[in-house]
């Protein structure tokens, strides 16, 4: 099976364009086969955006396993100010969010990379991440933990996890990192999670 955590580039090309409303703006994205959620935006995304907003995000941002680019590209579009860098390490993914920062009149760094394999910066403002549940506790485990030492003093770890996935269990994981975990919301079974180094 192909999972959208994998280079599957071989898989049959299918794509679509989807629509949707955020905040005072209108967004676009082209999706396709071997990638997450690609007939709508996830619930996820949507109730973590919704958190997101209420945040005082930092100047740089780091979207781990950005897909097709959802978060990332809205939320340069809310604070154009920022840079945002958008890592995955599906290329279909990231081809896709190339195409869909252009699509928003969005400037990102965009990057393929194995988790933080390719992010050498230590600096950054909030990292934030709708993780691959799919890819197995050992790596979702690990974007977690590695995050702080790519954060910079003060800056924010964002989770949104679904509780049935173990949004409890990886509280205590960021906690044990982090010395600090926080719920800052909770919608229908997901968590968002909050931690400051």
């Amino acid at each position: 099976m192909n999972h959208y955590f994998t280079d599957n580039r071989q898989l049959a090309q299918n794509r679509k364009e989807i629509t949707f409303r955020f905040s005072c703006f209108k967004f676009s994205f082209i999706t396709d086969n071997g990638v997450f959620s690609k007939e709508y935006v996830d619930y996820g995304s949507m109730i973590f955006l919704e958190a997101l907003e209420k945040e005082k995000l930092g100047n740089n941002l780091l979207d781990v396993g950005c897909g097709y680019g959802t978060l990332g590209v809205v939320l340069k579009k809310m604070n154009p100010a920022s840079k945002v860098t958008m890592i995955d390490v599906n290329p279909r993914a990231l081809e896709l969010a190339a195409i869909n920062a252009e699509k928003n009149e969005t400037e990102v760094d965009i990057r393929q990379s194995d988790i933080y394999e390719k992010v050498s910066e230590d600096n950054f403002t909030d990292i934030i991440t709708n993780p691959p549940i799919r890819a197995g506790k050992a790596v979702i485990y690990k974007i977690f933990d590695e995050a702080y030492e790519h954060l910079a003093a003060g800056g924010h770890l964002y989770v949104v996890i679904r509780k049935q996935h173990g949004a409890l269990s990886a509280q205590k994981e960021i906690a044990s990192v982090f010395g600090n975990c926080d719920i800052i919301h909770k919608e229908r079974g997901y968590f968002v999670l909050k931690s400051t180094k």
